[in-house]
């Protein structure tokens, strides 16, 4: 199941898309091919070994924010469509069908009738009624999908037809209404209590017995060890079928090992501890000359999906709790000042990140899109070459200069430029751009105190205490930008620089909001993408986030499994509930 929101982004994601095909090194790279997908029938057992630099979050799928909780979470629950991994067209679900009124307004989804919960219970239209009205909507619990589902302040209304029978009121046209129904349904007889009693923000933690996770998906968690491994196992209860009327999944298990770092990562798939590894650049003339040796397959998609920054703190509100603004007064004076960022994004040498870092295997990221996200993604926003002299003129024309001669910048009240600047500890590529990005930093008269911090710790500067400075992150990606909609609205969780605005406190940030809530209900693709390209424009010239670089999509897969196709959208494993050990 793919993504139906942004989520922070752990590691280089498997979700991908074709760019071009690259000559390399080595020869030529497998690249994906749209062939016709015909499955064969597989065998039952085996494991598939993946792994992880973070422990997740919590295992609700609801509350998660992060890679690290979705990464588990998409094998255990389910939405009425998906997006199919080949063709990248919305398809049923848990939902077998649909139907539309004349208005586009009233959606009506027929459920399959033969699915059935973890432990037995049948999935029905109560299901679906409770997660969107008691849970998205629900105002005492923090999720990124009423973001989603909520247009210029209006929810969708949600009613039971009957059993199996739920039907859909928008307020208004929602162009990805059906590549939105992804999100995850819940069981009401599980969570309904926890609900009332004001509990479910701490249900399915990381303290929850695993048989007590309950969802419709392919695999169910059956243990947890902290900074070990998260096994997961076949569902036997699952309602997919192959065309033998064999019940899939056909894996028996996957486990996740958690690892210390990707450089962990590369050694356990180079001792075949691991059946899949996400390669950097670096690793590409390490794993390409022992491929066949290796018995593993190197595929390249292009340009990975999502988005690589530095974003700094913009947070004007206070923390309720002491009443203490989230941030000095004087920082939020620099950060929120555009020529500020602007001369920072100058100093991002893409070129030598691209080679040091990814070994040339990556490409610079201007716009909020991939250029992997296709139709509407902006080729011609404004771009900030590397060129610290313009950094430093832009700096000067705002009032930043080094008037007592130490090297260190101040603004126009004396006060040096000093700040913290974090990025997750696991992702070794993100630790070395960041110490390339600071030396240039310093080079103008910054100081910068770079300090990786371990993921999840991250996520909570980031999403709850507001307690940082500067930041390089990854957000996921794909091709509707409306599942960002939490990132861009300024109302958004996700709205990272300063999040849950009551009213945009920037005419640009307005501008986006309107934006985002015009093109939503622009049915007229052609309309819809002038909208997006827009947006991408206006982004590119406040820069809230200043875009670094976007590695190649580069992935290594053992060669033993069957019905394995990875194509660009979907990455290696979109079809998971069909691939089998071949024997």
């Amino acid at each position: 199941m793919l993504s139906a929101e942004s989520r922070f982004c752990l590691t280089n994601s498997i979700i991908h898309r074709f760019f071009a095909t690259s000559l390399l090194f080595f020869g030529i790279i497998h690249i994906v091919s749209a062939v016709e997908y015909l499955p064969e029938v597989g065998i039952h057992g085996g494991e598939l070994i993946l792994s992880t630099t973070s422990d997740p979050k919590s295992f609700n799928p609801v509350l998660a924010k992060e890679t690290s909780t979705t990464a588990i979470t998409n094998h255990l629950f389910e939405g009425l469509t998906r997006t199919n991994g080949i063709t990248t067209e919305v398809e049923p679900n848990l939902a077998r069908s649909w139907e539309v009124d004349k208005t586009g307004l009233v959606w009506t989804f027929y459920l399959r009738e033969d699915v059935q919960w973890f432990d037995s219970r049948p999935f029905t239209a109560d299901d679906v009624v409770f997660t969107f009205n008691k849970l998205v909507y629900n105002p005492d619990i923090p999720n990124s999908a009423r973001d989603i589902f909520t247009i210029e302040g209006k929810a969708f209304k949600i009613e039971k037809v009957s059993k199996f029978i739920v039907r859909f009121i928008l307020p208004c046209k929602f162009a990805p209404f059906l590549r939105g129904m992804s999100q995850e349904i819940l069981p009401k007889h599980i969570l309904e209590q926890k609900v009332k009693e004001g509990k479910f923000n701490s249900t399915w933690g990381l303290d929850a017995e695993a048989r007590e996770v309950i969802g419709t998906g392919p695999f169910k968690l059956v243990k947890y060890l902290p900074g070990q491994r998260v096994v997961l196992k076949r569902n036997p209860l699952y309602w997919r079928k192959d065309k033998k009327g064999n019940r899939l999944p056909y894996l028996e298990k996957i486990m996740f090992l958690i690892v210390q770092s990707q450089d962990t990562a590369l050694l356990k798939f180079q001792e075949r501890e691991l059946d899949y590894y996400g390669l950097r650049g670096t690793d590409y003339p390490i794993l390409k000359p022992v491929e066949k040796k290796g018995d593993f397959t190197v595929y390249e998609t292009g340009p990975a999906f999502g988005t690589n920054f530095l974003v700094f703190n913009q947070n004007r509100g206070k923390n309720e709790k002491t009443g203490r603004p989230y941030l000095e007064s004087r920082k939020l004076g620099w950060f929120t000042n555009k020529s500020f960022r602007q001369a920072v994004a100058h100093c991002i040498d893409k070129d030598s990140i691209i080679d040091i870092v990814m070994n040339g295997l990556g490409y610079h990221q201007d716009a909020a899109m991939s250029p992997s996200a296709g139709f509407f993604y902006n080729p011609n926003v404004k771009r900030y070459e590397y060129n610290l002299d313009k950094a430093r003129a832009l700096l000067k024309e705002a009032g930043f200069l080094d008037r007592d001669k130490d090297g260190i910048i101040e603004d126009k009240q004396g006060n040096d430029i000093e700040f913290n600047l974090f990025t997750n500890s696991g992702n070794t590529p993100r630790v070395q751009i960041a110490n390339i990005i600071r030396k240039d930093m310093e080079n103008i008269g910054f100081k910068v105190h770079f300090m990786p911090l371990e993921f999840n710790n991250l996520v909570v500067k980031l999403d709850s205490t507001y307690a940082w400075d500067a930041i390089i992150l990854g957000l996921t990606g794909g091709i509707e930008p409306h599942f960002g909609n939490n990132v861009w609205q300024s109302s958004g969780h996700l709205h990272m620089w300063y999040p849950k605005q009551e009213k945009p406190v920037t005419s640009w940030e307005k501008r986006i909001d309107d934006i985002f809530n015009l093109a939503v209900q622009e049915l007229d693709k052609e309309k819809r993408k002038k909208l997006y390209l827009e947006w991408q424009e206006i982004v590119a010239e406040n820069i809230p986030f200043i875009y670094t670089v976007l590695p190649t999509s580069l992935f290594a897969v053992r060669n033993k499994f069957g019905n394995l196709y990875p194509t660009s959208y979907g990455g290696a494993f979109h079809n998971l509930e069909e691939i089998f050990i071949k024997r």
